[in-house]
């Protein structure tokens, strides 16, 4: 298949993939009510107003409040499309259906339980002030996303240049080029991340570090960029989601490097703050001068009785043009001064990168993203370094006809298999120990993945097993609001864990602040475990250590100790979504010294990757 066919492929994928989840975001909208939309954290309701003002791009922003249960997880961040509704619940009656208000805004930052929204006009904020009942905000589904990814498609088509050099190198067998020079040393790093860094500055086309979990590959990565700007004057650094944007940046700043962050950051504190384009905006010298201006023109469009007045349109037209000059300027010295422009890879569709060229472009986690995602910055740049692991987390594909038919293969784990020439693997990790490492070694990376001297004995008590299984066959799993529940499990899970606990002792866990972390691939477990971990006196000294959440919740952190649920308990042996290895892969190897695992044995070894890893739990 050449690039033409294999790119119109993903193009009708993706459409099958946009309509399937509008239908999906449709049907849950109609069907699910408030509440438990809330509990989803796709809602918050009620929600208080605070202060309305114009941020630094001059959008009318509005704070909210969130005024109910705050323990509830939530999905919003910035550049996420949302509704607002009014909702008046009615006892005893037929249930009240929420009042949906016509335009969709964008989330700008939440903070806590704080969220800032952008408004699309002015008009917005006086429905938000009359609406009947309490308000309300909702998620609403992502056109924006689907455009960008839909237009990055049609464009790499179409290309001519450069990336059309790179669209035909990708979907064939030919040798991706590289620069000849003698291996540079960097006494930091280990020898397959000096490899990497030194494999990266060769590529004159594409390179590919394959980090495996606790291989350094955020160092790795930090330090390519590093070598990169002595050689190029700036280059782009993309990941699909802003927590990923968020960790690469903090560690560029860290190192240094002047970083401009487009988009704002997950978590809202003032070290974050401080590299994103807006803060540095409004930190301008010039920018009260702007904000003046801006308010002029403000001012002016609202007396509308003015415009019947002679020159009202010749000094409208001299403010804006005032305004935008200046804001040009502005842009051009702080797009100048940073040496990296940082931001998802939808977030490189963003206007204040029209024109601009990068020689390189950097994807980190890259394995998590879709194909098409990742040719939304790729006709910015030259070459493209491409870092992450296609052995963890995959991509998130809602329809399943169009995940059959290739849409979750992503463009890394394409390019590994046709282009290995291009693929340094890291080989030394630093965050399990032997024992808990060596099973995803030798199942996932082909035994190639070593445990660095210091950790590869650590333990929290003596003669510990690293790893075990505690199977409890009498158990019974059940549906809940389409995600899976046991709740015999769920007792066995803390029970286990309050074991653990007694035998470390309370002094030494609060002293040395042993962490704990409690997977669950499922949801509906993770909420139960939650609340159930609440109500239990003994855990109350300990709550902070201990966090509880998805798989996916957990990709790209550590604790010293993991508790995973799995769940499946049936006699058909049937195991869902526990099919896809690769979340077992993170699930496993987020633990440094101590990893649980609570599942019915009998129902899982039916699959030969659980049968696999029984039998090595069963041996140590």
């Amino acid at each position: 298949m050449n690039a033409t066919e294999a790119l119109t492929r993903q193009r009708l994928l993706l459409q099958l993939e946009y309509n399937t989840e509008k239908e999906t975001f449709r049907r849950q909208t109609e069907e699910a009510g408030i509440e438990r939309k809330v509990k989803r954290g796709e809602a918050w309701w009620p929600v208080r107003m605070g202060r309305s003002y114009y941020n630094s791009m001059n959008q009318l922003a509005v704070e909210l409040h969130r005024e109910a249960d705050t323990d509830v997880e939530h999905s919003f961040e910035f550049g996420r499309p949302v509704v607002f509704f009014s909702y008046e619940p009615q006892e005893s009656q037929k249930p009240q259906e929420p009042h949906y208000l016509n335009f969709t805004a964008q989330v700008s930052y939440v903070d806590g339980d704080r969220m800032v929204i952008t408004l699309p006009d002015s008009g917005r904020l006086l429905d938000l002030e009359r609406t009947d009942g309490q308000l309300g905000v909702q998620l609403s589904f992502d056109e924006t996303s689907y455009r960008c990814m839909f237009d990055a498609l049609d464009r790499a088509l179409r290309a001519k240049g450069r990336l059309a050099y790179l669209r035909d190198l990708f979907y064939s067998n030919r040798k991706a080029e590289t620069l000849t020079f003698s291996d540079m040393r960097f006494p930091y790093l280990n020898p397959t991340q000096e490899r990497a860094v030194n494999e990266v500055l060769r590529a004159k086309d594409v390179a590919i570090v394959h980090g495996p979990p606790g291989t350094g590959k955020t160092t790795t990565l930090v330090e390519a960029i590093r070598e990169t700007l002595m050689r190029e004057p700036q280059v782009l650094v993309c990941a699909q989601s802003n927590m990923a944007v968020d960790w690469i940046s903090e560690k560029l700043v860290d190192r240094g490097i002047n970083v401009l962050r487009l988009g704002n950051p997950t978590r809202v504190n003032d070290k974050m703050l401080s590299f994103t384009y807006e803060r540095r905006f409004e930190a301008h010298p010039d920018y009260p001068q702007l904000w003046s201006l801006r308010k002029a023109i403000r001012d002016l469009r609202a007396h509308r009785s003015r415009r019947l007045s002679d020159g009202y349109h010749q000094k409208l037209e001299s403010l804006k043009s005032r305004a935008t000059e200046l804001e040009i300027r502005i842009n051009t010295e702080l797009f100048s001064e940073a040496r990296v422009i940082a931001c998802t890879l939808v977030g490189s569709a963003h206007r204040l990168l029209d024109g601009k060229k990068f020689g390189t472009l950097f994807i980190d986690e890259a394995a998590q993203a879709l194909e098409a995602a990742c040719w939304i910055p790729l006709r910015r740049v030259g070459r493209v370094v491409l870092a992450g692991d296609h052995c963890q987390l995959p991509p998130t594909v809602k329809s399943i006809a169009a995940l059959k038919a290739g849409l979750g293969k992503t463009l890394m784990e394409r390019l590994v298999e046709t282009h290995p020439e291009t693929v340094t693997l890291l080989k030394i990790q630093y965050r399990m120990s032997e024992d808990i490492m060596r099973f995803s070694s030798d199942y996932f990376y082909d035994g190639q993945v070593e445990s660095a001297p210091e950790v590869k004995y650590r333990s929290i008590l003596d003669l510990d097993k690293a790893i075990e299984w505690k199977s409890l066959e009498e158990t019974e799993e059940s549906l809940l609001n389409s995600s899976r529940i046991n709740t015999a499990e769920a007792e066995l899970t803390l029970d286990t864990l309050q074991q653990y606990f007694e035998r470390i002792g309370k002094q030494r866990l609060l002293d040395e602040r042993i962490d704990v972390g409690i997977i669950s691939p499922y949801r509906a477990q993770v909420q139960l475990l939650r609340r159930m971990l609440m109500k239990r006196e003994y855990f109350k000294p300990f709550r902070r250590l201990i966090t509880v959440n998805t798989v996916d919740g957990f990709q790209g952190q550590e604790r010293d100790v993991i508790v995973v649920s799995l769940v499946r308990s049936n006699d058909e042996g049937q195991i869902g979504f526990l099919r896809d290895l690769r979340r077992m892969n993170v699930a496993m190897t987020r633990a440094r010294m101590k990893l649980i695992i609570i599942g019915n044995a009998l129902t899982l070894t039916h699959h030969p990757f659980y049968r696999r890893l029984w039998d090595f739990c069963t041996k140590l």
